[in-house]
């Protein structure tokens, strides 16, 4: 007897994705979402004719049509589908069927007017809605979890590195303020590009076969008004009319209240414009690429042993060597992040790829690159909030590190500091750069303790500033980190506080969702 052990199943679904993004992403919440498509076209349609002669549609068919829609689809009617599909060979018409069963007064107007991508477009957009609003909420929430490290760890110095060689010092606090900054720089292009309900309510509508309207003309006998009423109607019904829509019944389009703007639709074809998946997609890479950076630097810090990811009482970090810690949530972020900036070249391609007025090989390719793009960053944005809420820092391996570098670092202000008493400048840089070669050579070939300082001591010519080679003076840490502290406060202060305030009430009904695996 098989099992589900017996069938391949996506790692995004058993291992990554949480179930808030899975369930967007469900068979459940797609045909539901196609069902209250086809309740708001009769409800427009019903809107548009009811004071005319001859009504498309009835009060009687939207209030039996509404009754189904509203008690959401069931496991027999999804079984139902999928019968009528392998009959039918479509995938809409199945569901039309399936639907007009329950609805046998509504049945004759189910789909009336319509192409397949008048419901099946609508709802991507819907879908894609709900789930960019996720991420951007669970972005945020990595933004604040990275900020309250960053704020804890901002007086504490630490080795920076330019080209993964040492270099002046930062602190803890500073370094893990920049992962955040990049964030709030998708966060920025997120929240002004598509958190707007007007970019998808108006992208695409009721557009017909080839997008000309031909159908609903044809349906309202050739008067135009009433297509641009319908058209207006549905998305006030599918996204509703809130206090940010009015409705231009004029034009069949949604007005921006306050905005002093008007959202137009797009000129579209059979579908909305597949361009716009290439923006989708891409945005959605944009923020993989920095949580890939965020958790490449904790990797390469982890085995400087300076920072560690959390780590599970009985977690096991390698069945050969029982000693290792490996940052295993780290490198699954760097892989579910890789794979999403690889799927935006799908959307390039559909959309290069749009014979004429439509093609159907789009179909087959969105199916997995859109929902998979989602699940896979969804999973990388919980792994991330994760891993920076039990970061840990191990603060005497990073005052270690620095120290064995400190003093390379501090020669330019020793130097300074020797001119200033009264020392030759080009002397004193000679007898620096001997001293640093010999100590180097300890230090990287002999593997012995870098005794610059000591050197520097035992010479005369520094004798002006030998009792100030200490770590409370000359060799203190924090004097090398420049405006590290301000910075990281003033970016706490004036960046993240505002984000805080603004949104306050977003995280109250998120799931601090644990990695599966």
């Amino acid at each position: 007897m098989s099992s589900q052990f017996d069938t391949y199943t996506s790692p995004l679904a058993a291992r990554n994705a949480s179930k808030r993004m899975l369930e967007l992403w469900s068979p459940r919440h797609k045909f539901n979402t196609w069902r209250r498509i086809w309740l708001a076209i009769a409800e427009a349609q019903r809107e548009v004719t009811k004071d005319t002669d001859t009504p498309l549609v009835t009060a009687v068919q939207v209030a039996e049509l509404k009754a189904v829609v509203d008690r959401g689809i069931t496991d027999e009617e999804l079984d139902r589908a999928k019968e009528l599909e392998a009959e039918l060979r479509h995938d809409v018409m199945a569901h039309v069927h399936c639907l007009g069963e329950k609805c046998p007064r509504a049945k004759p107007i189910i789909h009336l007017g319509c192409t397949s991508q008048d419901v099946v477009c609508n709802a991507d957009l819907l879908i894609i809605e709900q789930s960019t609003k996720l991420l951007h909420t669970k972005l945020l929430r990595a933004i604040f979890t990275m900020s309250g490290v960053s704020n804890k760890w901002r007086e504490l110095p630490t080795l920076a590195f330019t080209h993964y060689q040492a270099a002046q010092p930062t602190t803890v606090g500073r370094r893990v303020a920049g992962w955040a900054s990049d964030l709030t720089i998708c966060f920025a292009r997120h929240e002004t590009t598509w958190t707007d309900d007007r970019i998808y309510a108006d992208t695409r509508g009721l557009r017909g076969a080839t997008g000309t309207q031909a159908s609903y003309l044809a349906l309202f006998n050739g008067v135009h008004d009433r297509v641009d009423y319908l058209q207006a109607v549905f998305l006030s019904k599918l996204h509703g009319a809130t206090d940010r829509f009015d409705l231009d019944t004029a034009n069949g389009r949604m007005m921006a209240r306050g905005a002093g703007a008007q959202w137009t639709s797009a000129l579209n074809n059979q579908t909305y414009p597949r361009v716009m998946d290439t923006y989708i997609l891409a945005d959605l890479a944009s923020i993989a690429s920095v949580l890939h950076k965020i958790a490449t630097d904790i990797r390469l810090l982890s085995n400087r042993k300076e920072i560690d990811e959390p780590f599970g009482s009985k977690q096991i970090g390698s069945s050969a060597m029982p000693y290792k810690r490996n940052p295993m949530r780290c490198e699954r972020i760097c892989g579910l992040t890789r794979f999403v900036m690889n799927l935006v070249g799908n959307a390039y391609d559909t959309a290069a790829t749009q014979w004429l007025e439509r093609t159907l090989d789009d179909s087959s390719n969105r199916r997995l690159s859109l929902p998979e793009a989602f699940l896979a960053l969804d999973g990388a944005l919980d792994l991330v909030h994760n891993v920076a809420g039990g970061l840990i820092v191990h603060e005497a391996m990073v005052k270690k590190n620095l120290e064995a570098e400190l003093p390379f670092l501090a020669t330019e202000n020793i130097l300074m500091e020797a001119v200033k008493a009264g020392g030759d400048r080009q002397d004193l840089h000679e007898r620096i750069r001997v001293h640093a070669q010999e100590a180097g050579h300890r230090f990287k070939h002999l593997g012995l303790d870098n005794d610059l300082i000591e050197r520097i001591r035992q010479d005369p010519a520094f004798a002006s500033v030998k009792d100030r080679l200490t770590p409370e003076d000359l060799l203190d840490p924090i004097a090398y980190t420049g405006r590290a502290v301000e910075q990281t406060e003033r970016f706490l202060a004036e960046v993240i506080e505002p984000l805080r305030v603004r949104y306050a009430d977003d995280l109250a009904d998120l799931e601090d969702t644990e990695p599966k695996v």
